[in-house]
């Protein structure tokens, strides 16, 4: 390359899932790529839950479950819903979860974050660590021409930047490209790892080998909107919650202690009993979707990943890292499509968008736009745990000599006694079936 001005054709900003994928297929191009990350190595300041759904990259790194970082392949699945005494889950496992191509994983995001960056590394990316982008470059037109760093004469100009800063990102910001940053959107993940003998969490939670669960609740949040979540790993466990950030300023628990709560539960106790906290991490998360993503182009500059908030919380569906991936992957097809056409503007970065509108990145997210709002309503939180778990109690009681009541009957009763209006009931049911059916 030897274009005046420029030093490289890509910069991306960022190590994580979406920032690696981006290098790779950049550099696989033959385009000249720097991929600059604020920590010591890549992944090395990223806090996950987590389960990764990786099958995005059976193209990008063929085979990929033969030498990726992966803790327990999931194939238990539980959604648990929770009350103060009460627990109710429903169960579902596959051994076809088990073996090639596998549906998810559980992962350490600082080895898969690892991992990644060296593949786009061994593409001939090269990788800046310890370094911080402290901002944009433009030129007279305010196309984005490179970026500024906390190094000595670390200013780095290239024909394209890809911002994939994470969730507060300071490069979506900085162009006029981000504006939804109301505490409303966000939520606050906060995880405990706990560890386990290999043996005992194999036994707890009913699994062998490298088997794994993902267990998703609903409700053990000490009152405050989110929600909670078990994954196994190999000799640890991850506890945690994620709190919806409005709710949580308004009263006065803080995170430790509602985990604390959530692990002392009757349903939630006997499988964390004896385990030794091995580390506490916390994390913002992008939680509303369509309703809060900033523009994904401009001249010169892109944004995936979290960056981007390209983060589905949808109940049934809790997914950041495969989105991140998917990004990524298409931000780097849309760089080397305009670096062919010479034009890093609009129109040559174009693809990037018909990438994301024409795969399940911008799909799922339109389809699922009214999901965050719903799952996290107060309703949702407070209301419809309460009457579930009673009328399924209820179902199961033996209340001899009385005969046994119909369902709908228990179910009225309930409602009522939860304080759910029926209007309120359908409006919420008819905004599910359009989310999720």
């Amino acid at each position: 390359m030897s274009v005046p001005g420029i030093d490289v054709d890509v910069i991306v900003v960022g190590g994580g899932p979406a920032g690696s994928c981006a290098a790779i297929v950049a550099a696989r191009a033959g385009l000249d790529v720097v991929l600059i990350e604020r920590g010591p190595f890549p992944g090395s300041k990223n806090m996950y839950g987590g389960v990764v759904y990786p099958r995005i990259l059976d193209d990008l790194i063929p085979e990929w479950w033969l030498e990726a970082p992966v803790q327990r392949w999931v194939t238990r699945r539980s959604t648990m819903l929770l009350t103060d005494t009460q627990a109710m889950t429903v169960d579902f496992r596959s051994e076809a979860w088990g073996a090639p191509p596998y549906n998810g994983a559980t992962a350490f995001r600082p080895d898969w974050d690892h991992w990644l960056a060296s593949h786009a590394e061994a593409a001939g990316a090269q990788i800046i660590t310890s370094t911080t982008v402290t901002g944009l470059i433009r030129d007279a037109s305010g196309t984005v021409v490179g970026v500024r760093t906390d190094r000595p004469d670390g200013d780095l100009r290239a024909r394209v930047v890809i911002a994939c800063d994470g969730v507060n990102s300071f490069l979506a910001k900085e162009a006029g490209l981000y504006t939804h940053t109301d505490a409303k959107h966000f939520t606050l993940g906060v995880k405990e790892t706990l560890a386990l003998p290999e043996e005992v969490i194999d036994e707890r939670f009913n699994v062998r080998d490298r088997q794994g669960v993902d267990i998703e609740i609903l409700g053990g949040t000490s009152g405050v909107n989110g929600g909670g979540f078990i994954y196994t790993n190999l000799d640890t466990i991850a506890v945690g919650v994620v709190l919806k950030l409005p709710k949580l300023a308004a009263q006065k628990l803080r995170p430790e202690q509602i985990i604390a709560n959530l692990k002392a539960h009757p349903a939630i106790a006997p499988l964390v009993q004896g385990a030794e906290l091995r580390e506490y991490s916390a994390h913002v998360i992008p939680e509303a979707g369509l309703e809060m993503m900033p523009k994904m182009t401009m001249p010169g500059m892109l944004v995936a990943g979290d960056a981007a908030a390209l983060c589905l919380a949808a109940g049934i569906w809790l997914e950041g890292v495969n989105f991140a991936m998917a990004s990524g992957m298409y931000a780097g097809e849309a760089v080397v499509e305009a670096a062919r056409a010479n034009d890093f503007g609009m129109k040559g970065l174009a693809g990037y968008g018909r990438r994301l509108r024409d795969t399940f990145v911008l799909k799922d997210h339109r389809k699922l736009r009214r999901a965050p709002n719903l799952v996290l309503s107060d309703r949702v939180q407070h209301l419809y745990p309460q009457m579930v778990a009673n009328t399924v109690e209820r179902m199961f009681r033996v209340d001899n000599p009385q005969p046994k009541p119909g369902v709908r009957h228990i179910l009225g009763q309930e409602r009522k006694r939860a304080g759910v209006k029926l209007r309120n009931l359908a409006r919420d049911g008819w905004a599910g079936f359009r989310s999720f059916g």
